[in-house]
């Protein structure tokens, strides 16, 4: 089959069909060249349903989201765009929104996200001129315009933390984000299985996984430096001192990684309620290749 005339994947068409998705996530930095995240990007196509970029998650400004989301179109990878209520007000959060949906961008992140706390940084002034439902709602009307003639609805996902719920814990907080449009959330990196399967059983319990895909964040750690980074740094991230000892103590610290990675994905695979993966690259595809080859969710792509 000819591969340029192939339609392209993306995670709103595997969420719509039920079907178990995978995503990866790249990392920017600053100034980062834009044909070695597009040459990331497609080394990690064959195996994924669509590609994650970070959007200004440290202390510098990146690429415009728009922008990249349009390189990667053009390449036939579907963009998982991520914007957030931080960085712009509400009138340059619509027009970047019109600006997805005129591109074709089948699926957003939004989020409010956090004041950047870095000692040193050269960060800008938080803006928070509208709230992470807000900005879901926004995102939910503009596809109601149908503009140049689309009906398709932008896929709308937001991030949430998992955690051991209390017995009364009733998320009224998601049940909220479903009503105002959110079709899938995404946890922040969690490597506790234990604690994924509590969390989500409660969203099960409670009816969420009707109004919305749940999709778990992790990583093939390649060393204990990064699963320490991940303890100390990120909010929310749950790394079990188990996964650290058996990177400690590895031969081989990369190849230990991608096994736990591919461990642990079969893991949440069989979670019931979980609709999807999504894996942090921390700078090398290929390792998150060989993860979901090892974790043989994925068929070794021709």
């Amino acid at each position: 089959m000819d591969r340029d005339n192939m339609p392209i994947k993306t995670l709103a068409g595997a969420l719509a069909e039920k079907s178990f998705s995978i995503t990866a996530e790249i990392p920017l930095r600053a100034l980062s060249p834009i044909d070695e995240i597009v040459q990331r990007a497609k080394e990690l196509l064959p195996w994924v349903d669509g590609i994650q970029v970070s959007e200004n998650s440290r202390d510098t400004g990146q690429v415009s989201p728009v922008a990249l989301a349009a390189l990667l179109l053009d390449e036939g990878i579907d963009p998982i765009t991520r914007l957030n209520c931080r960085d712009r007000n509400r009138l340059a959060l619509h027009a970047e929104l019109v600006g997805l949906k005129l591109l074709g961008v089948s699926s957003l992140i939004l989020d409010r996200s956090n004041r950047l706390e870095i000692p040193g940084a050269l960060t800008g002034k938080p803006v928070f001129d509208v709230n992470g439902r807000d900005l879901i709602t926004m995102a939910s009307n503009i596809s109601e315009e149908q503009l140049r003639g689309s009906t398709q609805e932008f896929m709308v996902g937001t991030s949430v933390n998992a955690f051991f719920p209390k017995p009364d814990w009733n998320a009224q907080h998601l049940e909220t984000l479903a009503s105002a449009g959110t079709r899938f959330v995404q946890t922040q990196p969690c490597f506790s299985v234990p604690l994924l399967r509590r969390y989500v059983r409660r969203l099960v319990e409670l009816k969420l996984t009707w109004k919305f895909a749940v999709i778990v964040t992790i990583a093939p750690l390649p060393g204990m430096e990064f699963a320490r980074w991940q303890l100390d740094n990120p909010r929310g991230t749950r790394v079990p001192k188990s996964i650290a000892n058996e990177l400690a103590t590895a031969s081989d610290p990369q190849q230990t990684g991608i096994e736990i990675c591919a461990r642990q994905m079969r893991k949440i695979a069989a979670i019931p309620g979980v609709s999807g993966i999504n894996l942090l690259t921390l700078g090398n595809p290929a390792a998150v290749a060989a993860a979901i080859e090892a974790s043989g969710l994925r068929q070794n792509p021709v």
